[in-house]
Protein backbone atom coordinates (compact mmCIF):
# COMPACT_ATOMS: atom_id res chain seq x y z
CA UNK A 1 0.00 0.00 0.00
CA UNK A 2 1.47 3.17 -0.80
CA UNK A 3 1.55 6.54 1.17
CA UNK A 4 0.40 9.38 -0.41
CA UNK A 5 0.33 13.05 0.39
CA UNK A 6 -2.80 15.00 0.17
CA UNK A 7 -2.19 15.93 -3.34
CA UNK A 8 -1.37 12.91 -4.57
CA UNK A 9 2.05 13.67 -4.67
CA UNK A 10 4.65 11.40 -2.63
CA UNK A 11 5.76 12.52 0.72
CA UNK A 12 8.74 14.34 0.83
CA UNK A 13 11.98 13.19 2.29
CA UNK A 14 12.70 16.61 4.16
CA UNK A 15 11.82 17.53 7.58
CA UNK A 16 10.45 20.63 8.12
CA UNK A 17 8.75 22.23 10.50
CA UNK A 18 5.02 23.20 10.31
CA UNK A 19 2.92 26.37 12.35
CA UNK A 20 4.43 28.90 14.03
CA UNK A 21 7.98 28.55 16.61
CA UNK A 22 7.73 32.17 17.92
CA UNK A 23 6.44 30.42 21.14
CA UNK A 24 8.61 28.60 21.51
CA UNK A 25 11.08 31.16 21.36
CA UNK A 26 9.64 33.11 24.08
CA UNK A 27 9.06 30.36 26.26
CA UNK A 28 12.89 29.87 25.93
CA UNK A 29 13.74 33.06 26.93
CA UNK A 30 11.20 33.02 29.73
CA UNK A 31 12.90 29.81 31.09
CA UNK A 32 16.49 30.81 30.81
CA UNK A 33 15.82 34.34 32.54
CA UNK A 34 13.66 32.50 34.70
CA UNK A 35 16.50 29.65 36.05
CA UNK A 36 19.00 32.11 36.15
CA UNK A 37 16.94 34.30 38.59
CA UNK A 38 15.89 31.47 40.62
CA UNK A 39 19.97 30.07 40.49
CA UNK A 40 20.66 33.91 42.65
CA UNK A 41 17.36 33.85 44.59
CA UNK A 42 18.05 30.40 46.41
CA UNK A 43 20.88 31.72 48.01
CA UNK A 44 20.59 34.96 48.73
CA UNK A 45 16.86 35.63 49.80
CA UNK A 46 18.09 32.86 52.61
CA UNK A 47 21.34 34.87 53.58
CA UNK A 48 20.11 35.30 57.50
CA UNK A 49 19.87 31.25 58.02
CA UNK A 50 23.20 31.12 55.64
CA UNK A 51 26.82 31.20 56.86
CA UNK A 52 29.20 33.79 55.12
CA UNK A 53 31.14 30.96 53.33
CA UNK A 54 28.96 27.75 52.69
CA UNK A 55 29.75 24.55 51.47
CA UNK A 56 29.55 24.04 47.95
CA UNK A 57 31.35 20.78 47.66
CA UNK A 58 31.47 17.38 48.87
CA UNK A 59 33.90 14.26 49.12
CA UNK A 60 31.90 11.15 49.76
CA UNK A 61 29.40 11.71 52.65
CA UNK A 62 31.61 15.30 53.75
CA UNK A 63 32.05 18.65 52.65
CA UNK A 64 35.37 19.56 51.31
CA UNK A 65 34.83 22.91 49.47
CA UNK A 66 33.34 26.35 49.97
CA UNK A 67 32.29 29.44 48.19
CA UNK A 68 31.65 32.89 50.14
CA UNK A 69 27.60 33.38 49.84
CA UNK A 70 27.27 35.36 46.66
CA UNK A 71 30.08 33.52 44.67
CA UNK A 72 27.67 30.35 45.48
CA UNK A 73 24.93 32.37 43.96
CA UNK A 74 26.39 33.72 41.02
CA UNK A 75 28.75 31.00 39.63
CA UNK A 76 25.79 28.32 39.22
CA UNK A 77 23.86 31.27 37.15
CA UNK A 78 27.14 32.17 35.30
CA UNK A 79 27.44 28.40 33.88
CA UNK A 80 23.66 28.70 33.10
CA UNK A 81 24.36 31.49 31.03
CA UNK A 82 27.11 30.57 28.91
CA UNK A 83 25.93 27.04 28.20
CA UNK A 84 22.71 29.17 26.90
CA UNK A 85 24.99 31.74 25.00
CA UNK A 86 26.83 28.56 23.39
CA UNK A 87 23.48 26.87 22.20
CA UNK A 88 22.75 30.23 20.96
CA UNK A 89 25.95 30.76 18.96
CA UNK A 90 25.53 27.16 17.86
CA UNK A 91 21.83 28.29 16.66
CA UNK A 92 23.13 31.09 14.70
CA UNK A 93 25.78 29.28 13.25
CA UNK A 94 24.96 25.66 12.90
CA UNK A 95 21.11 25.86 12.68
CA UNK A 96 20.77 22.33 11.56
CA UNK A 97 23.40 20.36 14.04
CA UNK A 98 22.19 22.54 17.51
CA UNK A 99 18.30 22.94 16.49
CA UNK A 100 17.62 19.36 17.97
CA UNK A 101 19.49 19.22 21.25
CA UNK A 102 18.99 22.93 22.12
CA UNK A 103 15.77 22.36 24.10
CA UNK A 104 16.82 19.04 25.76
CA UNK A 105 19.91 20.80 26.59
CA UNK A 106 18.29 23.52 28.26
CA UNK A 107 15.98 21.69 30.01
CA UNK A 108 17.92 18.72 31.79
CA UNK A 109 20.66 21.73 32.33
CA UNK A 110 18.40 23.98 33.81
CA UNK A 111 16.81 21.20 36.61
CA UNK A 112 20.27 20.13 37.07
CA UNK A 113 21.46 23.20 37.94
CA UNK A 114 18.34 24.54 40.08
CA UNK A 115 18.62 21.20 41.94
CA UNK A 116 21.56 20.99 42.73
CA UNK A 117 21.77 24.82 44.31
CA UNK A 118 18.53 23.82 46.09
CA UNK A 119 20.81 20.95 47.85
CA UNK A 120 23.31 22.68 48.67
CA UNK A 121 20.88 25.60 50.48
CA UNK A 122 19.63 22.78 51.96
CA UNK A 123 22.76 21.54 53.34
CA UNK A 124 24.01 25.00 54.48
CA UNK A 125 20.78 26.01 56.06
CA UNK A 126 21.44 26.99 59.98
CA UNK A 127 24.70 25.61 59.98
CA UNK A 128 27.36 27.82 61.82
CA UNK A 129 30.21 26.78 59.44
CA UNK A 130 30.39 25.48 56.27
CA UNK A 131 32.24 22.41 57.50
CA UNK A 132 29.28 21.65 59.41
CA UNK A 133 26.91 21.07 56.27
CA UNK A 134 24.70 18.16 55.84
CA UNK A 135 26.42 15.05 53.83
CA UNK A 136 24.54 14.53 50.31
CA UNK A 137 22.95 11.39 50.10
CA UNK A 138 20.05 10.06 47.73
CA UNK A 139 19.12 13.83 46.55
CA UNK A 140 22.17 13.75 44.35
CA UNK A 141 20.82 10.65 42.40
CA UNK A 142 17.19 12.20 42.15
CA UNK A 143 18.73 15.69 40.81
CA UNK A 144 20.43 13.23 38.35
CA UNK A 145 17.34 11.79 37.30
CA UNK A 146 15.14 14.44 37.41
CA UNK A 147 17.29 16.39 34.52
CA UNK A 148 17.38 13.31 32.59
CA UNK A 149 13.54 13.18 32.75
CA UNK A 150 13.49 16.60 31.97
CA UNK A 151 15.63 16.19 28.71
CA UNK A 152 13.85 13.26 27.38
CA UNK A 153 10.40 14.59 27.88
CA UNK A 154 11.79 17.73 26.29
CA UNK A 155 13.34 16.16 23.03
CA UNK A 156 10.10 14.32 22.73
CA UNK A 157 7.94 17.47 22.72
CA UNK A 158 10.32 19.17 20.28
CA UNK A 159 11.06 16.61 17.92
CA UNK A 160 9.50 17.53 14.03
CA UNK A 161 6.02 15.93 14.11
CA UNK A 162 5.92 15.79 10.41
CA UNK A 163 8.41 14.96 7.13
CA UNK A 164 6.13 16.45 4.77
CA UNK A 165 5.34 20.41 3.70
CA UNK A 166 1.88 21.38 3.00
CA UNK A 167 1.61 22.95 -0.49
CA UNK A 168 -0.65 25.37 -1.53
CA UNK A 169 -4.10 24.57 -3.34
CA UNK A 170 -7.09 22.33 -2.02
CA UNK A 171 -8.28 20.68 -5.40
CA UNK A 172 -7.96 17.11 -4.40
CA UNK A 173 -8.92 13.82 -6.36
CA UNK A 174 -10.93 11.08 -4.26
CA UNK A 175 -8.90 9.14 -2.39
CA UNK A 176 -8.68 5.72 -4.74
CA UNK A 177 -10.09 2.79 -2.46
CA UNK A 178 -7.50 1.61 -0.57
CA UNK A 179 -4.70 4.61 -0.97
CA UNK A 180 -3.44 5.63 2.27
CA UNK A 181 -3.85 9.51 2.30
CA UNK A 182 -2.01 12.21 5.25
CA UNK A 183 -2.49 15.69 5.47
CA UNK A 184 -0.58 17.48 8.51
CA UNK A 185 -0.82 20.74 10.34
CA UNK A 186 -0.28 22.53 13.49
CA UNK A 187 -1.13 26.05 15.28
CA UNK A 188 0.15 27.38 18.26
CA UNK A 189 -0.87 30.35 20.65
CA UNK A 190 2.78 31.96 21.57
CA UNK A 191 0.90 34.04 24.65
CA UNK A 192 -0.62 31.23 26.13
CA UNK A 193 2.83 29.40 25.66
CA UNK A 194 4.50 32.14 27.71
CA UNK A 195 1.78 32.16 30.16
CA UNK A 196 2.33 28.35 30.98
CA UNK A 197 6.13 28.61 31.52
CA UNK A 198 5.85 31.80 33.55
CA UNK A 199 3.38 29.81 36.17
CA UNK A 200 5.58 26.71 35.48
CA UNK A 201 8.64 29.23 37.02
CA UNK A 202 6.01 30.28 40.02
CA UNK A 203 5.55 25.94 40.49
CA UNK A 204 9.16 25.65 39.96
CA UNK A 205 10.16 28.02 42.64
CA UNK A 206 7.51 26.84 44.79
CA UNK A 207 9.73 23.26 44.96
CA UNK A 208 12.68 24.53 45.05
CA UNK A 209 12.18 26.09 48.37
CA UNK A 210 10.75 23.45 49.75
CA UNK A 211 13.54 21.20 48.60
CA UNK A 212 16.09 23.64 50.00
CA UNK A 213 14.39 23.11 53.35
CA UNK A 214 12.14 26.77 53.11
CA UNK A 215 9.00 25.19 53.69
CA UNK A 216 7.80 27.83 55.90
CA UNK A 217 8.05 30.12 52.67
CA UNK A 218 5.95 27.99 50.92
CA UNK A 219 2.00 28.62 49.82
CA UNK A 220 1.25 25.37 48.77
CA UNK A 221 -2.10 26.36 47.47
CA UNK A 222 -0.55 28.82 45.26
CA UNK A 223 2.14 26.81 43.83
CA UNK A 224 -0.12 24.06 43.57
CA UNK A 225 -2.83 25.68 41.46
CA UNK A 226 0.10 27.45 39.43
CA UNK A 227 1.26 24.01 38.67
CA UNK A 228 -2.11 22.71 37.63
CA UNK A 229 -3.08 26.44 35.45
CA UNK A 230 0.83 25.58 33.43
CA UNK A 231 -0.15 22.08 32.41
CA UNK A 232 -3.78 23.28 31.08
CA UNK A 233 -2.52 26.37 29.64
CA UNK A 234 0.07 24.03 27.80
CA UNK A 235 -1.97 21.61 26.78
CA UNK A 236 -4.77 24.32 25.21
CA UNK A 237 -1.81 26.08 24.00
CA UNK A 238 -0.38 24.19 20.64
CA UNK A 239 -2.40 21.62 18.78
CA UNK A 240 -1.63 18.92 15.90
CA UNK A 241 -3.88 17.93 13.13
CA UNK A 242 -3.91 15.36 11.23
CA UNK A 243 -6.14 13.82 8.57
CA UNK A 244 -5.88 10.40 7.22
CA UNK A 245 -7.88 7.51 5.68
CA UNK A 246 -9.27 7.31 9.27
CA UNK A 247 -10.43 10.57 10.05
CA UNK A 248 -9.66 13.72 12.19
CA UNK A 249 -7.37 13.09 14.53
CA UNK A 250 -6.18 16.42 16.75
CA UNK A 251 -3.34 16.53 19.45
CA UNK A 252 -3.48 18.74 21.84
CA UNK A 253 -0.06 19.76 23.47
CA UNK A 254 3.76 19.72 23.38
CA UNK A 255 3.10 15.72 22.99
CA UNK A 256 0.06 15.70 20.84
CA UNK A 257 -1.72 14.18 23.82
CA UNK A 258 -4.58 13.92 24.24
CA UNK A 259 -5.62 13.37 21.13
CA UNK A 260 -9.73 13.83 19.73
CA UNK A 261 -10.34 11.46 16.86
CA UNK A 262 -13.26 11.78 14.20
CA UNK A 263 -13.80 9.27 11.86
CA UNK A 264 -15.39 10.02 8.40
CA UNK A 265 -18.75 8.11 9.15
CA UNK A 266 -19.10 10.55 12.32
CA UNK A 267 -18.91 13.74 10.19
CA UNK A 268 -21.28 15.38 7.49
CA UNK A 269 -18.93 17.78 5.70
CA UNK A 270 -15.69 20.00 6.48
CA UNK A 271 -15.31 23.20 5.41
CA UNK A 272 -13.21 26.51 6.03
CA UNK A 273 -14.02 29.67 8.22
CA UNK A 274 -12.20 32.52 9.04
CA UNK A 275 -12.65 33.18 12.74
CA UNK A 276 -11.61 36.50 14.96
CA UNK A 277 -11.65 36.26 18.72
CA UNK A 278 -14.98 37.53 19.51
CA UNK A 279 -16.44 35.42 16.24
CA UNK A 280 -15.26 32.15 18.30
CA UNK A 281 -16.13 33.23 21.90
CA UNK A 282 -13.07 33.67 23.41
CA UNK A 283 -9.51 31.98 23.26
CA UNK A 284 -8.03 28.51 24.08
CA UNK A 285 -10.64 25.25 24.69
CA UNK A 286 -13.90 26.76 24.23
CA UNK A 287 -17.37 24.17 24.49
CA UNK A 288 -20.31 26.95 23.25
CA UNK A 289 -23.72 26.29 21.37
CA UNK A 290 -22.68 25.54 18.39
CA UNK A 291 -20.01 22.77 19.43
CA UNK A 292 -16.68 22.76 20.07
CA UNK A 293 -13.81 25.14 19.17
CA UNK A 294 -9.82 25.35 19.70
CA UNK A 295 -8.97 28.30 18.87
CA UNK A 296 -5.64 29.80 19.02
CA UNK A 297 -5.23 32.80 16.83
CA UNK A 298 -7.40 34.77 14.25
CA UNK A 299 -8.26 33.49 10.58
CA UNK A 300 -8.68 30.80 8.77
CA UNK A 301 -10.11 27.55 10.74
CA UNK A 302 -10.90 24.09 9.82
CA UNK A 303 -14.67 23.40 10.86
CA UNK A 304 -16.08 19.80 10.60
CA UNK A 305 -19.74 19.16 11.57
CA UNK A 306 -20.95 15.67 12.91
CA UNK A 307 -23.94 13.64 12.44
CA UNK A 308 -25.18 14.55 15.96
CA UNK A 309 -25.34 18.32 14.40
CA UNK A 310 -22.76 19.78 16.48
CA UNK A 311 -19.52 21.12 15.24
CA UNK A 312 -15.64 21.01 15.89
CA UNK A 313 -13.34 23.35 15.09
CA UNK A 314 -10.02 24.35 15.27
CA UNK A 315 -7.42 27.02 14.29
CA UNK A 316 -4.74 25.57 11.88
CA UNK A 317 -2.65 26.41 9.18
CA UNK A 318 -3.51 24.98 5.64
CA UNK A 319 -6.95 24.70 6.85
CA UNK A 320 -8.33 24.55 3.42
CA UNK A 321 -6.15 21.78 1.90
CA UNK A 322 -7.81 19.62 5.51
CA UNK A 323 -10.80 20.39 4.57
CA UNK A 324 -10.85 19.29 1.40
CA UNK A 325 -9.13 16.03 2.07
CA UNK A 326 -11.89 15.22 4.59
CA UNK A 327 -14.82 15.84 2.08
CA UNK A 328 -13.58 13.92 0.29
CA UNK A 329 -12.82 11.14 2.66
CA UNK A 330 -16.56 11.42 3.64
CA UNK A 331 -17.55 11.11 -0.03
CA UNK A 332 -15.60 7.89 -0.51
CA UNK A 333 -17.13 6.51 3.10
CA UNK A 334 -20.64 7.26 1.85
CA UNK A 335 -19.96 5.47 -1.36
CA UNK A 336 -18.66 2.45 0.26
CA UNK A 337 -21.41 2.16 2.56
CA UNK A 338 -23.93 2.61 -0.46
CA UNK A 339 -22.16 0.19 -2.32
CA UNK A 340 -22.22 -2.19 0.11
CA UNK A 341 -26.20 -1.70 0.97
CA UNK A 342 -26.65 -2.20 -2.60
CA UNK A 343 -24.73 -5.87 -2.83
CA UNK A 344 -26.70 -6.87 0.33
CA UNK A 345 -30.83 -6.10 -0.09
CA UNK A 346 -32.59 -6.73 2.32
CA UNK A 347 -34.97 -10.06 1.96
Amino acid sequence: MKDEETAGEPVSDRPVRLGPVRGARWATAVWIVGVAALLVALPLTARDRLPEQVATHWSGSRPDGSMPLTAAALFPAGVWLLVAAGLALGLRFRPGRTRGFTGPVLAGTGVLLAGAQASVVRANLDRARWQDAAPMGVEVVLIILAAGLAGVLTWLATRPAATETPRPGAQLPAPAPGERVVWLSRAANHWMQVGAAVLGLFFAAGLLLAAGGRTDSVDWASVVLSGLAAVVLLLCSSVRVRVTDTGLHVGFGPFGRPVRHLAPTELVSARVERLSGRQAGGWGYRINGRGTTVFLRRGECLVVRTRRGTEFTVSVDDAERGAALLNSLIARTADTAAHRAGSHPAP
